[in-house]
């Protein structure tokens, strides 16, 4: 009889005792984070068009493209401010403007843009053209904005409403804290923030939220199971007993978003490289910052009737 062997990345029965370095978890997490808000202020966010306005101009030259020929063009037609820059292949593009106040204007810009590349190297031609007004991207700004902090507030919600509120207020702590670092890792790879790169940070939110409410359920079981095991021990038990689910998981995903971030193109391949940011950090902080802030917030008030080993040994007359 054929039996299908089973992978495991961790042996069943493994032990490990995580909760030893809740600590140094949980300095190394403050420590990242405080970083990413100064980051955050000073430089900040490598904004995109969805969010700062102006146009944006990709194009591909039939050779690999000269950037002063063509900055030297487009000064020539009287286009000024106009920053210039390869994008991806050595015979691609990328022009960025201030947008003009009406669409006519918007028009009679991007044509004398179009004659500059022409002029500049010829067979040029555009691939893509967007563009967005100030009012357009201060809008989009706030709604991106507000579904970060919906989307927050619901996860509250919801895990409130399934367990005790430590475990509500360990799992925001925690998407917080990785929120943070997703920022700071956006502002040291100058990867541009835009509405696709918030689809990406709610999907990291999305997908560090399943990974805990897992473990979560684990530990809930086991405050059933165990009655007398201190919260420590039982959160450890339950990590190990969830972990070949948490790397396993965290494998697949990261090996499908991986193709992404190397040959995705440009417009994949910034949201590819969030994904695995916060594939990371999403699942370290499952067991290294989730974990000991509900020991910290439960242990005497989810354990109020454990027993410690040494507290069940009779005492001698």
């Amino acid at each position: 009889m054929f039996i299908r062997p089973m992978f495991r990345l961790v042996k069943d029965g493994t032990r490990i005792n995580f909760m030893n370095g809740r600590f140094a978890g949980l300095i190394v997490s403050a420590i990242l984070s405080t970083a990413s808000i100064v980051l955050f202020f000073t430089p900040g966010l490598t904004l995109g068009i969805d969010f700062k306005g102006g146009i944006v101009i990709e194009a591909r030259t039939p050779e690999p493209a000269d950037i002063a020929k063509i900055r030297t063009a487009i000064a020539a037609q009287g286009v000024r401010e106009a920053g210039v820059q390869r994008f991806g292949e050595v015979n691609s593009v990328a022009i960025r403007l201030d947008a003009p106040p009406t669409e006519a204007a918007t028009q009679q810009l991007v044509g004398r843009v179009r004659a500059a590349l022409e002029a500049a190297q010829p067979g040029t031609r555009l691939v893509r053209t967007d563009a967005v007004g100030a009012s357009v991207s201060s809008e989009l700004f706030h709604d991106g904005m507000m579904a970060l902090g919906l989307s927050l507030l619901m996860i509250l919600v919801y895990i409130w409403f399934r367990f005790e509120w430590q475990f509500a207020v360990g799992a925001v702590v925690t998407l917080v804290l990785d929120l943070t670092k997703a920022i700071g890792f956006l502002v040291l790879t100058h990867l541009e923030f835009d509405l696709v790169m918030v689809g990406a940070i709610l999907t990291i939110l999305g997908y560090s939220t399943n990974d805990k409410v897992v473990v979560y359920d684990r530990m809930r079981e086991n405050l059933r199971k165990y009655k007398s095991m201190p919260l420590r021990e039982l959160i450890d038990l339950s990590i190990n007993e969830t972990l070949n689910r948490t790397l396993g998981t965290s494998m697949t995903v990261f090996l499908a978003s991986l193709p992404l971030a190397l040959f995705g193109g440009t417009s994949l391949s910034a949201f590819a490289w969030c994904m695995l940011f916060g594939i990371v950090v999403g699942t370290s902080s499952s067991i290294f910052i989730a974990a000991p802030i509900l020991l910290f917030l439960g242990e005497h008030r989810l354990r109020r009737d454990a027993v410690a080993p040494e507290a069940a040994k009779p005492v001698k007359q």
